[in-house]
């Protein structure tokens, strides 16, 4: 026995360049651990890393799961054979074949990865020509008052939204009716001017009171049907008749000073409209700086 011993070490000595104690200390590791060399704490690492990032028992872990196998074990046992340098080898042809199936993992998962960014890019780019612009232009509906369509009008604008008016607009052959309808269906909001242009009253009735005229009060009741009370405004001008069956439609006083222009600024961004206050301010009386004439010494 000590012979063969011997001979183990004189030979494992000569092929790996060891001392014989070193022979020795191989000889005892070899012994110890049953024939099998390998890194067990490299190969729980790999297999815990498989798992948190292609989960648990996916078929993917299984696919790369050989990565995590870094034990080399002789398929037979015969005079020296095996030695430790044929156990290290061993093992390093282990590690180059995980090396291998983990570069195999990284590229497929940059592939996936890849994919799922186009399909994001995609679905993007789909969701968004899908989706409908902000929609910036807003009606006016207007009668006989024309100080008031244009001071309305130009505060539109003031705030970046787009005043349409219906007399602006090219006739291109269409009734009245016609031209109405078409213009009015990519409309964000509408602001109904209700200026006293007529005078009515009950029939039978001697008093009259003034009143908006009744192509805009049916513009108002057709607005109110087409984009929901929330996005109507009705600016009042004086002591007008109002109708008595709109109900949810915001009345807003058309008073000289400008006050409309923050209250209507308020409905707007209520309905979703962007709103530079800076801009409603500048444009609002109130806020004014009284000339230097009037002010005190």
């Amino acid at each position: 026995m000590k012979g063969g011993r011997k001979n183990w070490d004189e030979h494992e000595t000569k092929t790996t360049n060891d001392t014989p104690q070193e022979a020795r200390n191989n000889r005892r590791t070899l012994l110890i651990t049953g024939g099998k060399l390998g890194c067990r704490p490299l190969e729980t690492s790999v297999k815990r890393t498989l798992e948190r990032i292609f989960g648990e028992g996916t078929a993917d872990v299984q696919r790369y799961l050989p990565a995590s196998d870094l034990q080399w074990t002789a398929v037979a046992y015969y005079g020296d054979y095996p030695q430790l340098h044929h156990y290290q080898e061993g093992i390093k042809k282990k590690i180059d074949h995980s090396v291998a199936i983990l570069e195999q993992a990284i590229k497929g998962l940059q592939e996936d990865i890849e994919d799922a960014s186009h399909r994001a890019a995609a679905r993007t780019i789909e969701v968004t020509a899908n989706a409908p612009t902000e929609n910036r232009q807003v009606f006016v509906v207007h009668g006989h008052d024309e100080g008031a369509r244009e001071s309305v009008a130009r505060f539109l604008e003031k705030i970046d939204l787009k005043p349409v008016i219906l007399h602006e607009r090219a006739n291109k052959g269409r009734t009245l009716i016609t031209k109405f309808r078409e213009e009015s269906a990519d409309i964000g909001f509408a602001v109904v001017l209700m200026t006293p242009d007529d005078q009515g009253g009950k029939a039978g009735k001697a008093n009259t009171q003034p009143r908006a005229r009744q192509n805009v009060v049916f513009e108002l009741g057709f607005f109110i049907g087409a984009l929901g009370p929330e996005r109507v405004a009705a600016l009042v001008k004086g002591d007008i008749e109002r109708p008595s069956d709109f109900d949810g439609v915001v009345y807003i006083d058309l008073d000289a000073a400008g006050g409309w222009k923050q209250q209507l600024g308020r409905e707007l961004q209520a309905a979703g409209f962007h709103i530079d206050w800076n801009k409603v301010m500048s444009c609002t009386n109130l806020f004014r700086p009284l000339p230097v004439s009037i002010c005190p010494p």
